[in-house]
C-alpha cells in the first residue's frame, strides 16, 4: 500500500467516525488557537513598540529624573528618590549653551488630570501637560488644524491650548474648535491647534489631552515640581552623531551637578535603544513564561489525540484483522493510523489558526495590535500535524502488532 492509498483510507476513517474525529480535532484546535493568539499578541506588541519608537525619531532621546535601573526593587526606588534631584530650567540652559552635537532640546512637565469644560459639557480625567514650543519639532507632532505654541506665548504664560482630536469633537460637535475656548478650574484657554487623530494604544485613547505652554502650565496648575516635574527631550544634529549627542548630554548633566568621576548618575537618559532593550529584557522572559501556558494546551491536545486513537484501535480490531488476513503488512497498518492521526491534528491546526486570526482581529480592534506571520502560521500547522503523528505513534504501533487471528475473533 502506497502513501496515497493510506491517506485515502485515513480520510475515509475520519469521515466514517465524525464525532470521534471532532473530539480529536477539538483538543488540537484549542491548543493551536491558544498558542497562536498569545504569540500574535506578544509579536504584535513588540512590533508596535518598535514602530512607535521609530515614529518618535531614532535621533531623539529624553533626560529624566530616573532611569530604568532605578525601578528594580523597592530599595532601589527609595535610594533613587533620595539621590536623584528634580531637573531644572538652569540645567536645560546649561546644556543649550554648551552643546555641540545636540540639535534641539526642550522641556516638558509631567502630566496631570483635570476636568475640561465648555458651556454645559464637561470631560473628566483629561490628561493635561506643559511643553515648550520646540517639543513639537523634536517629537514630530502631526497638526491637523491650526498651529503649535510660539515662544512669545510661552514666555508670557499666555492662556492658549493645543488639544487632541477627541477634545475637539466632544466639546465642539458642530465644529469650530479652532479658536474656541475651553475652561479648566474656571480659567479660559483659547485653542490654537488640534492634533491629528492617533486612535488608541492598548485600549487607551491617545486623542484626549490638552497641552499648554510650559510656563502657563506651571503658573496655573501649581508649579513645575513633584508630580509636575520637568524632563527634557532632545535630538541630535545628525543621525550619525546620535551617540555623541547622548554622551554629551550625560557629561554636561554630570558637570552641572558636580558629580565626581566615581559617582553614579543621579538622573536618567532614555534612548530608543534603551527602551527596546528594556522591552526585550522584560518581554523576553515574560513572553517565554506566558507561552508555556498555551504550550500545555498543545500537550493536552496531543494526549487527546493519543487517547482517541487508542479507542479507535480497540473499536476497529476486527477491521485490522480482516485487513491483515488479506495481506496487509504491519507497515501498512502503521502507516494508515499515523496518517489518520496526522491528518486529524493538521486539520485541527488549520482550524485553530483560523480562529486565532479571528480572535487576533478582535483584539487588534479593541485592545492592542496583534500580528501573525505567514511563516509562523505554516509552522503551526506543520507542528500540529507532527504532534499528531507522534501522539498516534503508540496507537498505530499497537494496531500494527495485533495478531490477525485474535483480531478476527474480536467482537
Amino acid at each position: 500500500m502506497n502513501n496515497l492509498e493510506a491517506l485515502k483510507l485515513a480520510i475515509a476513517a475520519i469521515l466514517a467516525h465524525k464525532l470521534r474525529s471532532f473530539l480529536t480535532l477539538l483538543g488540537m484546535i484549542i491548543g493551536v488557537t491558544a498558542f497562536m493568539v498569545v504569540l500574535s499578541v506578544l509579536v504584535g506588541f513588540s512590533a508596535y513598540v518598535d514602530e512607535k519608537i521609530a515614529g518618535v525619531g531614532s535621533n531623539s532621546f529624553t533626560i529624566r529624573r530616573f532611569n530604568f535601573e532605578d525601578f528594580k526593587d523597592t530599595d532601589t526606588i527609595a535610594e533613587a528618590q533620595r539621590r536623584n534631584k528634580e531637573l531644572t530650567f538652569d540645567e536645560l540652559e546649561f546644556i543649550k549653551e554648551r552643546a555641540q552635537y545636540i540639535g534641539d532640546i526642550g522641556a516638558k512637565a509631567l502630566p496631570n488630570s483635570r476636568e475640561i469644560k465648555r458651556g454645559g459639557e464637561t470631560l473628566r480625567d483629561i490628561r493635561i501637560e506643559g511643553v515648550e514650543p520646540v517639543v513639537a519639532i523634536i517629537d514630530k507632532y502631526d497638526i491637523a488644524e491650526g498651529r503649535f505654541f510660539t515662544d512669545t506665548e510661552n514666555n508670557n504664560s499666555m492662556r492658549v491650548a493645543y488639544v487632541g482630536s477627541d477634545i475637539a469633537k466632544k466639546l465642539f460637535p458642530q465644529g469650530g474648535a479652532l479658536g474656541g475656548e475651553i475652561t479648566i478650574s474656571g480659567i479660559p484657554y483659547k485653542i490654537v491647534g488640534i492634533q491629528v487623530e492617533k486612535g488608541t494604544i492598548f485600549g487607551q485613547p491617545q486623542d484626549s489631552f490638552v497641552q499648554f505652554p510650559i510656563k502657563t502650565y506651571g503658573a496655573n496648575f501649581g508649579g513645575l515640581r513633584g508630580s509636575r516635574g520637568l524632563y527634557f527631550v532632545a535630538s541630535a544634529k545628525d543621525d550619525k552623531q546620535f551617540a555623541e549627542a547622548v554622551a554629551e548630554a550625560r557629561q554636561l548633566m554630570r558637570v552641572k551637578r558636580r558629580l565626581e568621576f566615581s559617582e553614579k548618575d543621579n538622573f536618567g537618559i532614555l534612548t530608543p535603544d534603551a527602551i527596546s532593550g528594556f522591552k526585550d529584557s522584560v518581554f523576553g522572559s515574560i513572553g517565554t513564561v506566558i507561552l508555556i501556558v498555551p504550550t500545555i494546551a498543545l500537550v493536552v491536545g496531543a494526549i487527546v489525540v493519543m487517547n482517541i486513537m487508542l479507542v479507535a484501535v480497540t473499536e476497529r480490531t476486527k477491521e485490522i484483522g480482516i485487513r491483515k488476513s488479506m495481506g496487509a503488512r504491519q507497515t501498512d497498518i502503521l502507516r494508515q493510523f499515523l496518517f489518520e492521526a496526522g491528518v486529524l491534528a493538521g486539520l485541527g491546526g488549520v482550524v485553530g489558526l483560523i480562529l486565532a486570526f479571528l480572535i487576533g482581529f478582535i483584539i487588534t480592534i479593541y485592545i492592542i495590535p496583534t500580528r501573525i506571520y505567514l511563516s509562523a502560521g505554516i509552522l503551526a500547522i506543520v507542528v500540529a500535524g507532527g504532534i499528531g503523528v507522534l501522539a498516534g505513534l503508540y496507537p498505530a504501533w499497537k494496531a500494527a502488532r495485533l495478531d490477525p487471528i485474535e483480531a478476527l475473533r474480536a467482537e
